[in-house]
């Protein structure tokens, strides 16, 4: 999640997405698409679901994994999941989150047994707004990440990495804690998501073999260094997210995003990798599949 804040009323979102419905141009009959990561229990998107899901439906955006960042907001993230059949959840407290409850193994365990809850996440280390503090200060990140990757290995479920400003220490840890592709069936694997990093930090992201996400950011028209390493990341390592209700792509950056908008990520990728619409659909869904296993986890 990018940790910013998005003001409009529910009046104008709605006339958004309605607005969205009438000029897009891709009703995709064919493979749907999941949006891999989204907030949709956030006050932007919540009073207005039965639009987002119209909107869904009309762009095949066949499902959605909706993303805990706190403990006291697990349970508005695990009702939605349970609400709809197409929904799913995570358990897991963002690495910027310093109020709220502490995040326990058990605590995260618990959580991460519920039905419908495919991840454990979002986690992983942020040092973008130190305000003031020393990397060495944050060692409290640093547990907590440690202790999210302990729950997704005891649980056998993928994690969902946010990294900023910090992937050197991100993939050192995982590292640390067994997150290699040797260790096979040992390894709770994931994604990193959102993905903004350079080349070097996605090529030793696959090296331990977890998958990269990426997000609207990817049409924005300063981001060619992030088409370039979508180019470079294999299509079946891929996935794709709105993070909404933030980064809304182009043409709607700025405005408040929606899973329906994750079509324009895919038409990004399907631009950059010179491939149908269909193919990048068709993979994105399936290694969705793969690595949350839905149809196992209810």
């Amino acid at each position: 999640m990018e940790m910013t804040h998005n003001d409009g009323t529910q009046q104008a979102q709605a006339i958004s997405i309605n607005h969205y419905l009438q000029s897009a141009h891709i009703f995709c009959h064919f493979t749907m698409f999941i949006d891999s990561h989204c907030h949709l229990n956030f006050p932007e998107l919540r009073p207005n679901m039965d639009a987002i899901r119209q909107a869904m439906q009309q762009t095949k955006v066949g499902g959605a994994l909706v993303i805990s960042i706190s403990l006291e907001e697990f349970d508005e993230v695990h009702q939605l999941a349970m609400d709809y059949s197409n929904f799913w959840a995570s358990a897991g407290v963002h690495p910027d989150t310093e109020t709220g409850q502490e995040p326990t193994l058990d605590d995260l365990l618990q959580r991460g047994s519920r039905p419908k809850v495919l991840a454990i996440g979002e986690t992983g280390l942020d040092y973008y707004r130190l305000n003031g503090r020393s990397v060495a200060d944050m060692h409290w990140q640093r547990e907590r990440f440690r202790t999210h990757i302990r729950a997704a290995r005891q649980l056998g479920k993928p994690l969902i990495i946010h990294t900023r400003s910090a992937a050197d220490d991100t993939l050192a840890i995982l590292r640390e804690e067994g997150e290699t592709e040797g260790q096979g069936a040992d390894c709770c694997g994931g994604v990193f998501h959102c993905f903004t990093e350079t080349l070097d930090v996605a090529r030793a992201a696959l090296d331990i073999g977890y998958y990269i996400s990426f997000s609207g950011i990817i049409t924005f028209r300063n981001a060619q260094d992030l088409r370039d390493i979508a180019a470079y990341v294999p299509l079946e390592r891929m996935l794709i997210e709105t993070d909404s209700p933030y980064l809304a792509p182009v043409p709607y950056r700025g405005k408040t995003n929606t899973p329906a908008y994750v079509v324009h990520v895919a038409e990004q990728i399907a631009a950059v990798k010179n491939l149908p619409l269909t193919e990048v659909a068709q993979a994105t869904t399936h290694n969705f599949r793969q690595l949350f296993r839905p149809e196992i986890i209810n």
